[in-house]
């Protein structure tokens, strides 16, 4: 399979690998110093589920088995970890949590135990991390475009709270971040081996939850795609990888077979789920509210969407307000950058950063588009209207920074240039420090 380039000329910037090495090391070891903060001082009981998380981790630990009931899940007491009577409403596949039971200590009667588990979930999140910094580190981006690749990576507001805590989002988004390496050495270098990486991805990512098989899938399907249609895989050969990706893609997409032969969805209603999202509609106020349109709640929802890029308990300010302007006009790069790959891709110029976001914004888009109709029914049938989560989206997030390179490619003028390199580079920060109320 011949190669389809890579983001600079050959030989370009490779005089600066090792500085941005030095930079990735860095930003990497900021990152999981900054989630060990995290982990040693969260509240269990505040965020990301992860009382129901771990509660699902000591269930498998207490009974033995691999893949428990899903109606006979109980929540632990967050100051002793000892099983209530409570139902966990969590319905997400469990590998994840099987990992955790073996691999890390007993979790039921020993609160101290949360904290390893949590560094395992910081080890898990880092690969992911190291991971989508290998692609910049891959694509031997000239020095500011690099920092203009990781540093939006590094100030991901959720990224590590996240990693800190008990989460299957963590194993999602590292599968993701393992897929698209892969995909991008697979395009940049032409070597096949590299496919095989991307689908160990996928397993992770949809071993961990639905999302994570969308978008990893999706990212794979739409790259193999490509390469039928420019001819890149053809003959038996052709044959004999596309048998080995649909047979990945069936063993991730086991946990969801097996969910509906035993509860007739791939995401099933539990009893304790529906009682969770009915209660909280109807504490909230919202359950007696008049419904929404569709395109009515779809406007809401892509307002909480990015509202909640930034999570917070508090209440807002102006100026937190203010800062959302940032990751909206991030996006809007991306949007731009996103076209001008299209254009190249339609012109027969990509380069591999051009086919991994045409691929990767159409697996997102396909998503996104599943995750607003889900949660339209939930919000119909309830009121229930806490559904826009971003961090479902991580395991493709690199997609963001690389179309804004895109556009800064497209770019000539050195003014604008270097206007845009200013914002993708301090923006991220920017927003990190005034995106939520302090404290």
């Amino acid at each position: 399979m011949s190669s389809t380039g890579t983001y600079v000329q050959p030989g370009a910037i490779a005089a600066r690998a090792p500085a941005n090495a030095l930079v990735a090391t860095s930003i990497l070891g900021l990152f999981m110093l900054a989630a060990v903060v995290s982990a040693a001082r969260k509240d269990i009981a505040q965020g990301f589920d992860e009382i129901a998380q771990v509660s699902y981790v000591a269930q498998i630990q207490h009974s033995g088995e691999a893949a428990p009931e899903l109606n006979a899940l109980r929540l632990l007491d967050p100051r002793t970890f000892a099983f209530t009577q409570a139902a966990n409403y969590l319905n997400h596949p469990p590998p994840f949590y099987a990992l955790l039971a073996r691999i890390g200590p007993t979790l039921e009667g020993h609160p101290q135990a949360l904290f390893v588990h949590r560094l395992l979930d910081i080890g898990i999140a880092a690969l992911g991390f190291a991971a989508l910094l290998g692609i910049g580190l891959a694509a031997r981006l000239p020095r500011l475009e690099f920092y203009a690749y990781a540093v939006p990576l590094g100030c991901i507001p959720v990224l590590v709270p996240l990693a800190g805590a008990v989460n299957n989002d963590n194993l999602a988004f590292c599968g993701g971040a393992i897929a698209m390496l892969g995909i991008w050495q697979l395009l940049a270098s032409g070597r096949e081996a590299w496919l095989a990486l991307a689908l160990l991805g996928v397993v992770a990512a949809g071993w961990a939850k639905l999302t994570g098989l969308l978008l990893g899938a999706g990212l794979v399907s739409g790259v193999i795609g490509y390469l039928l249609w420019r001819k890149r895989l053809t003959g038996l050969h052709a044959w004999v990888w596309l048998a080995a990706v649909v047979l990945v893609f069936a063993l991730a997409a086991t946990p969801y077979l097996e969910y509906i032969l035993r509860y007739g969805s791939p995401t099933p209603q539990t009893p304790a789920q529906i009682a969770l999202i009915a209660d909280g509609a109807r504490a909230a106020g919202w359950s007696d509210l008049p419904r929404r349109s569709f395109p009515s709640y779809v406007v809401y929802f892509i307002g909480a969407f990015v509202a909640d890029w930034m999570p917070t308990l508090g209440a807002r300010n102006e100026l937190n307000y203010a800062a959302l302007v940032i990751p909206v006009e991030t996006l809007c790069c991306a949007l731009i950058g996103l076209a001008v790959s299209l254009r190249r891709l339609w012109r027969r110029q990509e380069t591999a950063l051009d086919v991994i976001l045409a691929a990767g914004a159409l697996a997102i888009g396909a998503t996104f588009a599943i995750h607003v109709g889900y949660s339209y029914g939930r919000y119909a049938a309830t009121g229930w209207l806490i559904d826009a989560y971003p961090r479902y989206y991580l395991p493709l997030i690199a997609i963001v920074p690389l179309a804004c390179l895109s556009l800064l490619a497209a770019v000539e003028a050195p003014r604008w240039r270097n206007g845009l390199l200013a914002f993708l580079i301090a923006g991220p920060v920017i927003f990190r420090i005034f995106g939520a109320p302090l404290g």
